[in-house]
């Protein structure tokens, strides 16, 4: 079959499905998806994009059904408009994008997420109050997650920033992120298609992974209420660190 043969694809892309797996079914996505960054340190970003997606859209579904129900209509109807304009926007530029532009993306999306994150996080840091709805915010910061979804997976930290402020129940903010994604990639099937993203040599690449989504998904909600966010997305920023680090220096060489 004409499937990915470099083993080093596969010692990086299993696990990067499992932990992205984990993060969406437990831990809100707020750890990014990380088998983009992971799988471009060995194969064309475009390429890692188009294996992602059908993996991402079966994960979309064993997600959704941990949290039916506790996503909150409001902020939905405000960044999803946005998040559908954005796939439109990444769709018109995605096929003039040369593979160095889209891996300096990827890593640079990584690290600023990873620093953001970091930075929040840091000790002695009081958290500001909780930010109020604004349609205006929430439509852009939407569309810029449909934008670098589309382009490389990558809207989990645009969303963020929308988001996290507003300190949603944590059962609510993941079935919002669910369900706004959910609906991201299934339209994101359409250009990638139209792309030629879902060849035959990516999407039975993305079938034999296919067995590990409802694997990492079962651990995910596993470990919800065993391991604390503060451990599990430790080990994916180191995990995005190096990745980042790594596609950021490829791509620049590349442009160069």
């Amino acid at each position: 079959m004409p499937i990915i043969a470099d083993p080093w694809f596969w010692v990086l892309a299993i696990p990067a499905v499992l932990l992205t797996g984990i993060t969406k079914a437990g831990f809100a996505s707020g750890a990014g998806n990380s088998m983009v960054p992971l799988m471009s340190l060995v194969i064309p970003a475009p390429q890692a994009a188009g294996i992602a997606l059908p993996l991402l859209c079966a994960m979309d579904i064993a997600s959704l059904k941990a949290w039916w129900g506790k996503w909150s209509r409001e902020q939905l109807w405000i960044i999803m408009p946005g998040g559908l304009l954005g796939v439109l926007v990444g769709a018109a530029i995605f096929g003039f994008l040369p593979d160095a532009a889209v891996k300096l993306m990827v890593g640079a999306i990584a690290l600023i997420f990873l620093a953001r994150s970091l930075w929040q996080g840091r000790p002695g840091r009081v958290p500001p109050p909780p930010a109020t709805s604004h349609r205006g915010k929430g439509a852009f910061w939407g569309m810029m997650s449909g934008l670098t979804s589309t382009i490389a997976h990558a809207g989990g930290p645009p969303l963020a920033v929308y988001l996290y402020p507003l300190r949603l129940e944590r059962a609510a903010l993941a079935a919002t992120t669910v369900v706004f994604f959910g609906v991201v990639n299934y339209v994101k099937l359409v250009p990638y298609f139209l792309l030629g993203q879902l060849s035959v040599t990516n999407v039975l690449t993305s079938l034999v992974l296919l067995p590990l989504v409802p694997i990492g998904v079962r651990m995910g909600i596993w470990l919800q209420g065993r391991m604390s966010d503060l451990v599990f997305y430790r080990i994916v920023y180191v995990m995005l660190a190096i990745s980042g680090t790594k596609l950021v220096h490829d791509g620049l060489k590349g442009l160069i």
